[in-house]
C-alpha cells in the first residue's frame, strides 16, 4: 500500500517548492501511510469516521494550517493544499473532515467573527479540542443558498433560530454549528453550541459514498442564542460564499491525491497481472489509459500550484478556485473509473483502494458547488452574462 502513496511528479514540481511546503507535505504522507491507511478500509466499509486521527492531525497543525494567530499553525496556502492532498490520498472523507473544520468552521470564524470569538474558539478548534461543522445547505437549498429558509429573529439582545440544514459534514461530532439563517437584513451567520435546547443533530446513513464521513442533518427549533453568538461581520451571502471558495481550494488540491492513488494501484496492477502471454502494461489500450490519466494529474498539479501561488500573493479569484475545483474533481473521477475498469473484476473489491475512491469522488464532484454549476460561474466570468437567472 505504501507504493500507492508514492509521488507523481512528470514535471519536477518539487524543484518549485520550499523546503516547508515539501516538509508539510511529506510529514503528512507519513502520518497517512502509518496511521490512516491500515484502517480506514474498515471504517469506510462500517460507516464510521476514523476519530482517534483527531488528536494526531491537531498534534500535526493540520487545523486552520492556513490561518495565521490564534494558534494555527500559520502556513502558506500550498502547503495546505499539499497536506489536502495528501490526507485525501487515503480519503476523501479524512479530508472533508479537516477542509470543514478549517475551511469552513475555523474560516467563518477567523474572517467574520468578534475578537472574543476568534480567542474563544479558534486555538482549541486547532487543539482538535472543539469541532465544528458548517450549516449552510438545506434539504430544498443546495446549489442556491441564497434560497435558504432558515430564519432567525431578534429576541431582545440575542436571537431565535429555525429551520434544517441537510448534508452536514461533521455536525453530529461537532462541538459547534457555524450557521447560516435569513435575518431581517439579509443573510448573516451564528455560533451554535451543541447542548443548546432546541438544537439536535442526527446521522444521515446508507450512504454509498463517503462512507468514512460523518455526514448529519441540523434541525434548529426556537434555538435561542445570545448575541455574543452572533458573527457580526457577516453580512450578506458573500460571507459564506468566501467560506466555500477556501474550502474548494483544498478540494481542488484534495482530488489530485485520490487520482495519484488510483493511478498508482491501476499501475502496479497492470505491470504484475499478466493476460494473453504479457503483462497488461504490454498493450496499447492500457497505456493509452495510463497516459491519460498522467496527463491529467499533471495537469491538475501545475494547476494548483499556480493558484496556491496566487492565493498566497492575495491575486486569487474565487474563479481561479471554481476552475481547479471544477477540473480537478472532475478529472480525478474520469481516472478513477478508468483504474476501476483497468482492474477488471478486482475493481470493485476492497482489497484494492479505487472503488472506495470513486465512490467518494461521485460526492467530491457534487458538494462545495457542483461540476454544472462551476461552468456557470466560469461562464459569467468570461462573458458577463449570468446564466443563473
Amino acid at each position: 500500500m505504501a507504493d500507492l502513496l508514492k509521488d507523481l511528479d512528470f514535471f519536477n514540481l518539487d524543484e518549485l517548492l520550499s523546503q516547508e511546503e515539501r516538509m508539510a507535505r511529506d510529514t503528512v504522507k507519513q502520518f497517512v501511510e502509518r496511521e490512516v491507511i491500515p484502517d480506514i478500509e474498515r471504517h469506510f466499509a462500517n460507516e464510521t469516521f476514523p476519530s482517534a486521527l483527531i488528536p494526531r492531525m491537531a498534534e500535526l497543525g493540520i487545523f486552520g494550517a492556513n490561518l495565521h494567530g490564534y494558534g494555527c499553525a500559520g502556513m502558506n496556502n500550498v502547503a495546505y493544499g499539499l497536506i489536502m492532498q495528501e490526507l485525501e490520498a487515503a480519503d476523501s472523507g479524512l479530508r472533508s473532515f479537516a477542509s470543514v473544520q478549517s475551511a469552513l468552521a475555523m474560516y467563518a470564524i477567523y474572517a467574520w467573527g468578534s475578537e472574543a470569538q476568534k480567542n474563544r474558539y479558534l486555538p482549541e478548534m486547532a487543539k482538535g479540542r472543539i469541532l465544528g461543522c458548517f450549516g449552510l445547505t438545506e434539504p430544498d437549498h443546495g446549489s442556491d443558498p441564497g434560497g435558504m429558509e432558515t430564519r432567525a429573529r431578534r429576541d431582545g439582545k440575542g436571537w431565535i433560530i429555525n429551520g434544517t440544514k441537510r448534508w452536514i459534514t461533521n455536525g453530529t461530532i461537532a462541538d459547534i454549528a457555524v450557521v447560516w439563517a435569513r435575518v431581517d437584513e439579509g443573510i448573516t451567520g451564528f455560533i451554535v453550541e451543541k447542548g443548546t435546547s432546541g438544537f439536535s443533530t442526527h446521522d444521515i446513513h446508507g450512504k454509498f459514498s463517503m462512507r468514512a464521513s460523518v455526514t448529519s442533518e441540523l434541525i434548529l427549533e426556537d434555538v435561542r442564542v445570545g448575541p455574543e453568538a452572533h458573527l457580526p461581520e457577516a453580512r450578506g451571502l458573500k460571507a459564506p460564499l468566501s467560506c466555500l471558495t477556501q474550502a474548494r481550494y483544498g478540494i481542488a488540491w484534495g482530488a489530485l491525491g485520490a487520482a495519484r492513488t488510483c493511478y498508482n494501484c491501476a499501475l502496479d496492477y497492470v505491470k504484475s497481472r499478466k493476460q494473453f502471454s504479457r503483462p497488461l502494461a504490454g498493450y496499447q489500450l492500457v497505456q493509452s489509459k495510463l497516459v491519460r490519466m498522467l496527463t491529467e494529474i499533471t495537469k491538475g498539479q501545475l494547476v494548483c500550484l499556480q493558484l496556491g501561488r496566487l492565493k498566497d500573493a492575495n491575486r486569487m479569484r474565487p474563479e481561479h478556485v471554481s476552475f481547479a475545483k471544477r477540473n480537478n474533481v472532475n478529472e480525478a473521477l474520469g481516472i478513477a473509473r478508468m483504474a476501476r475498469d483497468m482492474l477488471g473484476a478486482n475493481g470493485i473489491v476492497n482489497e484494492y483502494p479505487v472503488i472506495r475512491h470513486m465512490l467518494n469522488l461521485e460526492t467530491v464532484n457534487t458538494y462545495e458547488g457542483t461540476y454544472d454549476v462551476q461552468t456557470l460561474i466560469l461562464g459569467r466570468d468570461i462573458t458577463g452574462e449570468n446564466a443563473f437567472d
